[in-house]
């Protein structure tokens, strides 16, 4: 790469011919100089002269060579590292010669203080002819930067050094004129010049420990972000007279509660389900011996969950009330899929929660299998309230097969209603429905078996959802959208990016950031329902289609978000945390499955800082270790970065879980992004 220089003379000009130094050189090295002791004269004529030795540094990235006065490199903007080391360590002398070396580092001369290296310098005498001489300089005066030296050693006869005084000043000019090769008799000038060295030098010095104390508290978790973000008037939630509101609903609950059932018979009765396909799942369910699995297809569709008989991932289905358009999450019951179950749900703005009201289903949901256990009744409650969920209805199933007892749904009303408000669900936000999703009674009408309605006049599931109360869209913040799975579009057959738009707003044409690879995308289509829309804003579900970027870039967990207000990406995170029911207590260093918005990742607590009362306030002393029931602030360590956010700036991408042998061991917010170099 060829040499920069600020400003200097032209070298290809005829004036400055470097074949006369190469002469003086030549003939310098014919004579026998080895033996020959400098003059007295010529002595006292270093100590009244500047000389001038014009340094160039090289980058340790780009090799770009770069003047001595440069602080960082002017090709790559990278700092002069071991300059601003030797400024942080100890004043730069500017008495004695400054060391000049060509090592970049990887020298083995460097390992040793006491290792001189001769190199040269030009000097006049006072006659006005320029010669060489060797200087020696050791290498614990020049521990400042990787320097070029000026010229090149010779290959002929081993000359001895001679040694200059070390109180030679040495001037350091970005400009490389024929004057400052002229001597200046002038006393007071050369005392002024050296004066003037002196205070450039410890000003450099001075200034070079003020950039490495900046550059070492410079905080890498954090992005630079503008001042405020500002929406569009495009973003803005249009008045249109008609239009539904959407509503995301997770279906959670026990496993064989009847969640994708109900889901399948609302779909039915509300003719999302051809009858052509209803025919043929109560055929082919009557074929395998699961004739009670025919609306249950509806929503397991893989032949792997057909043929265990348990919904596996979360199933997406949609219809359409009075008043919304609702987004229905089928989620998995069963305990080795409750990672899945995270992963979709997170998107929920409300819940069913469907229980099963025969006697001994109710009671492992509750206290798991032989009472050792927490049920996944109880767990998909305190998963789906550390989601932001408020409001609930608490679909009673299977009410047909306790004769549609009204004592046994008192029952179940004490006994789950107690944990439900444990978990800080209000009583005005829990809504109470009993109901029979195979004969279809209280579904989308009132019941009309006998049993039934001789005690009940409350009502239906399909009016419980449309007294759910919408929570409030935030479209004036930055576009924020995590990527909950990577499907193929129905429309143009390519890979899209699915999920739940938490803030902002999108539209066709947009540049969207997609992290964690950092690439710049545009969008292409945008799908909501299954089908095309044009602008889609927070709270919808959609799948976007992506151009600019390789479709294996796009990945689940992943984040679209505005390119100039990245979401940041962290393997270092402070969290509050809440401990559920646990038996064995966390220690420090306790290995846990990490689980935020659509990540999943492997992770370890590294400091329990404190505890927690109930009013928030912390402990003066970190406990040794954290049991049931108590609250605490800890720092964890991730194996892999992912995307996340404080909880105070975005609640989507704060709210965490922690997992440990097959159960969700505590809930929390994260507090502080602590950043990837940190431990």
């Amino acid at each position: 790469m060829p040499r920069k220089v600020v400003s200097g003379p032209d070298y290809d000009d005829d004036e400055y011919d470097y074949e006369d130094y190469e002469d003086d050189y030549d003939d310098y090295e014919e004579t026998e100089h080895v033996d020959v002791k400098a003059p007295v004269k010529e002595k006292e004529s270093l100590k009244k002269s500047s000389n001038v030795v014009p340094v160039l540094w090289k980058c340790s990235m780009c090799t770009f060579d770069n003047h001595e006065t440069m602080i960082y490199c002017e090709m790559c903007g990278v700092f002069r590292e071991s300059f601003v080391k030797s400024a942080k360590d100890a004043p730069i002398k500017v008495e004695s010669v400054n060391g000049i070396s060509n090592n970049y580092g990887t020298s083995a001369l460097s390992n040793s203080d006491s290792t001189k290296t001769p190199v040269k310098t030009l000097t006049t005498n006072f006659d006005g002819d320029s010669e060489r001489k060797y200087a020696s300089t050791s290498r614990d005066k020049v521990n400042s930067a990787p320097l070029a030296s000026v010229g090149s050693s010779g290959t002929g006869k081993k000359k001895q050094p001679i040694k200059l005084p070390e109180d030679v000043p040495v001037e350091r000019t970005t400009q490389l004129i024929p004057d400052h090769f002229q001597l200046k008799e002038d006393q007071s000038s050369r005392a002024s010049s050296s004066a003037q060295n002196k205070d450039y030098m410890q000003t450099l010095s001075s200034d070079i420990g003020q950039l490495s104390t900046e550059r070492n508290n410079v905080n890498v978790a954090q992005p630079y972000l503008p001042e405020e973000y500002k929406p569009e008037e495009w973003m803005l939630a249009d008045q249109e007279s008609g239009a539904l509101s959407q509503l995301n609903l997770a279906i959670v609950g026990h496993v064989d509660s009847g969640k994708s059932t109900l889901s399948g018979r609302l779909l039915h009765l509300l003719g999302k389900i051809s009858k052509r396909d209803m025919h043929k799942n109560e055929k082919e369910a009557k074929e395998k011996g699961k004739g009670s699995f025919a609306y249950a297809w509806a929503m397991d569709e893989s032949s792997e969950e057909r043929e265990r008989g348990v919904t596996m991932t979360v199933a997406v289905a949609y219809l359409e009330t009075k008043k919304y358009r609702v987004v229905l999450l089928d989620s998995p019951g069963h305990k080795d899929f409750v990672p899945n179950m995270i992963s979709g749900a997170t998107q929920a703005d409300a819940a069913i929660l469907v229980v099963d009201a025969s006697t001994g289903s109710f009671e492992a949901g509750m206290d798991g299998e032989g009472g050792k256990n927490v049920g996944q009744t109880k767990e998909h409650a305190q998963l789906i309230r550390s989601f932001g969920v408020e409001q609930l209805i608490v679909a009673v199933n299977k009410m047909d097969v306790i004769g549609y007892s009204k004592e046994r749904l008192e029952f179940i009303k004490v006994q789950l209603g107690s944990f439900l408000r444990a978990c800080n669900f209000r009583d005005s936000a829990i809504t109470w429905i009993p109901l029979s999703a195979v004969e279809n009674q209280n579904l989308t009408k009132p019941p009309s078996d006998a049993r039934f309605t001789s005690w009940y006049q409350g009502l239906c599931l399909l009016d419980a959802i449309d007294s759910l109360q919408l929570p409030s869209r935030d479209v004036s913040k930055a576009l924020i959208l995590p990527i909950c799975d990577v499907i193929k579009s129905q429309s143009t057959g390519q890979l899209a990016a699915f999920g739940k738009l938490e803030t902002g707003a999108i539209r066709n044409g947009s540049k969207v950031l997609v992290l964690p690879c950092g690439e710049v995308a545009t969008v292409k289509t945008i799908e909501r329902d299954s089908r095309s829309c044009s602008i889609a804003r927070a709270g919808d579900n959609v799948a976007i289609c992506l151009q600019g970027v390789d479709g294996n870039r796009i990945i689940p967990g992943g984040i679209l978000c505005h390119p100039g207000f990245p979401v940041p990406v962290a393997n270092y995170l402070e969290l509050k945390i809440r401990v559920l029911d646990i038996t064995i207590p966390i220690l420090l260093g306790h290995q846990v499955e990490f689980h935020i918005h659509h990540v999943k990742e492997a992770a370890r607590i590294t400091k329990i800082l404190a505890l927690l009362d109930k009013t928030g306030k912390p402990s003066k002393t970190p406990p040794r270790f954290l049991k049931s029931k108590q609250s605490a602030v800890v720092q964890v360590m991730l194996d892999g970065a992912i995307c996340v956010e404080e909880f105070s700036k975005c609640r989507a991408l704060g709210r965490a879980f922690l997992r440990a042998s097959g159960s969700t061991i505590a809930v929390g917010i994260v507090t502080k992004i602590m950043g990837q170099d940190q431990y």
